[in-house]
């Protein structure tokens, strides 16, 4: 079998990229006066000046995992997902989430499908003690195959408590967070993986008792314990690895990250690597790889995170580039 790529998939993250500046270049008014922005669009989460406080905006969406969620008829934690996705973008720059609103459109309506991802809202609603404040719905036969759910969130920071990476030293340490499975990105890849190896979502997922569609619903972990790690630490950057995986890293600081003792990943990328011929390169640049979260601190404040928190030290920032072990990746 030739290597698969998150390209061949149909995802091509460089010709993405190209796009969101083409778009982004035409954002460029700004408000003045109260409630104008404090950053440029880029960062994780979007900051509005509110005076002492910044109000913190994300928006993000489930993606080609309710695909899945539709092949094996269970739709009761893609709801967590989508919450997680945007609730662990504003802790990315130290934000406390408040409150959410959700997009969900459906080729018909179906009250059985609506009540299940309901469910999964109001478990990451839970998890991340936000409130789900209202939303929409939108009946699109003409353009939704199936549904499509997405949400926005917001939450509030003090503006001097803002992290955004620009404090990031050289020698700081890195504090790698494990995730919880694939999480909700690279499914476009991890579906055609499973479709040209002549897989089923119903087979059977060896490592565990689930099938793989199971295995690959697992809902995103929500990084909540964050809000504590920098009450007592210092925190020079924090990163939600995403879609691009370990590429998402060069948003935070001109420097580089070397990690010299990566946490291990799940059975899932070991799964897919496997049956799809993916490159080490490849999986690091699509898939979190086993690290949901990365938490970049001095020296001094690693052991109370490592009290703090269930994390693991993975590695070091460096002068540039992305290391993991031998494989140069940026």
């Amino acid at each position: 079998m030739n290597e698969m790529t998150y390209a061949r998939a149909g995802v091509n993250i460089i010709e993405e990229e190209k796009a969101i500046a083409r778009l982004t270049k035409r954002l460029r008014f700004r408000r003045k006066g109260f409630g104008a922005p404090l950053a440029e669009i880029g960062h994780y989460a979007g900051l509005i000046d509110l005076g002492e406080y910044a109000l913190a905006m994300t928006t993000d969406g489930v993606g080609s995992k309710v695909l899945v969620a539709n092949a094996i008829k269970k739709w009761d934690t893609v709801g967590i997902d989508c919450i997680a996705m945007n609730v662990n973008d504003l802790l990315a720059i130290g934000a406390e989430p408040l409150a959410f609103v959700d997009y969900l459109a459906m080729e018909k309506p179906d009250e059985s499908i609506m009540e299940k991802i309901g469910i999964g809202l109001q478990e990451g609603a839970e998890i991340s003690n936000i409130s789900i404040i209202g939303g929409e719905t939108a009946t699109l036969p003409d353009i939704i195959n199936g549904f499509d759910l997405a949400g926005t969130c917001v939450g509030i920071v003090p503006k001097d408590r803002i992290i955004t990476g620009e404090s990031v030293e050289i020698g700081d340490l890195l504090l790698g967070l494990s995730s919880s499975g694939i999480h909700s990105n690279g499914l476009t890849l991890a579906r055609m993986v499973i479709e040209k190896a002549g897989h089923s979502y119903e087979d059977a997922f060896p490592p565990t008792k689930k099938s793989i569609g199971e295995e690959l619903l697992t809902p995103t972990r929500i990084y909540m314990g964050i809000l504590d790690l920098i009450k007592h630490c210092e925190v020079h950057g924090l990163a939600h690895i995403t879609g691009s995986g370990l590429l998402k890293l060069k948003r935070l600081t001109k420097y580089g990250f070397n990690f010299d003792d990566p946490l291990a990943p799940n059975p899932i990328f070991k799964f897919l690597q496997e049956e799809g011929n993916i490159s080490d390169e490849e999986m690091y640049k699509t898939f979190n790889m086993g690290m949901g979260f990365l938490v970049v601190l001095p020296e001094k404040d690693a052991k109370s995170a490592l009290k703090i928190t269930d994390g693991k030290i993975v590695g070091q920032v460096v002068e540039k580039g992305i290391i993991v072990g031998d494989l140069q990746i940026a």
